[in-house]
């Protein structure tokens, strides 16, 4: 990002911070104002997620203004910065995401039904909207804030996987169920960027039987050595 354009969205910062700071929002045209902030926030966001999945990862308060079709003074209404703004895309990703498998999960009957449904709604997500996989599992995306938040997120998993497989895995609350967990969540994310940036040639459903496979692995009685 140039010099230029730091100077500029730091000034745009400022002087839009001084207008909102005794600035309520009013209803115009039937619409409360409130409703008006949330649309407006909601088409930021839109609009980062598009940028960032695809074209511009380095944002700036003025690109992602200029594709939402918004004023750069209204941005500043609902984020303090770009680096909020990323914050509140990643978020609202990895919770609809995070959600939807969970539920999708909850309605499998038996274990290999939850994992192929829970690999299954993550894969299709990533698949229907691309965007939403390079955000969360991207190389190309380096900004200190998505890392931070892909650390978090990953963390968030880790546990909800150790909590849901301790009896599926028949391990115990020490570090062997934790370790377990950081790898097939680890490795899964892996796959699923390799998948994404072409490195891997399988389809949709070949990525699911596999990755479901491999989350079912641990799970298997160890084979018997040839006597």
């Amino acid at each position: 990002m140039s010099e230029t354009l730091k100077c500029r969205d730091v000034k745009q910062s400022r002087d839009a911070k001084m207008v909102f700071m005794n600035d309520q929002p009013r209803s115009y045209g039937g619409v409360d104002g409130a409703l008006r902030v949330a649309q407006r926030r909601e088409t930021l966001i839109e609009a980062g997620l598009e940028l960032m999945g695809s074209t511009e990862p380095e944002l700036t308060v003025r690109g992602v203004c200029k594709k939402a079709g918004v004023a750069a003074r209204y941005f500043y209404e609902s984020f303090t910065d770009r680096d909020a703004l990323m914050s509140a895309v990643y978020d609202t990703v990895i919770t609809d995401i995070a959600v939807s498998t969970q539920a999708a999960v909850d309605a499998a009957e038996t274990e290999r039904g939850k994992a192929l449904a829970g690999i299954a709604n993550i894969v299709r997500t990533i698949a229907n909207d691309p965007r939403r996989g390079r955000l969360l599992f991207s190389s190309a995306l380096t900004s200190p804030v998505l890392a931070e938040k892909r650390r978090a997120s990953t963390t968030i998993f880790i546990g909800l996987l150790a909590a849901n497989a301790k009896t599926f895995y028949r391990l115990d609350d020490s570090g062997h169920l934790t370790l377990t967990a950081t790898f097939l969540v680890g490795g899964l994310a892996q796959t699923l960027s390799a998948w994404l940036d072409g490195y891997i040639d399988v389809t949709e459903e070949e990525l699911v039987a596999e990755c479901a496979a491999i989350l079912l692995a641990p799970a298997l009685p160890p084979s018997r050595e040839p006597d």
